[in-house]
């Protein structure tokens, strides 16, 4: 019906059940690890953003508002 050899669904077959765990017991700590890891890249862009704003403004400074642009 899908058109899907039998040999890929057997390999199906053997993924799920060596990671079955994996994906019924560890998905709400991986999802909390995701969420903190996503929280810190925020503020990380928040702080380069900010830094390259001060920057920006320096740059101006220097050079005036229409000055080089690199």
């Amino acid at each position: 019906k899908f058109d899907v050899h039998a040999n890929q669904i057997t390999d199906w077959k053997k993924q799920l059940l060596s990671n079955a765990s994996d994906v019924f017991g560890k998905g709400a700590q991986k999802a909390e690890e995701s969420a903190e890891t996503i929280e810190q890249l925020h503020a990380k862009i928040g702080q380069l953003t900010m830094e390259n704003d001060f920057l920006e403004r320096g740059l101006e400074r220097i050079h005036g508002p229409r000055g080089k642009k690199w």
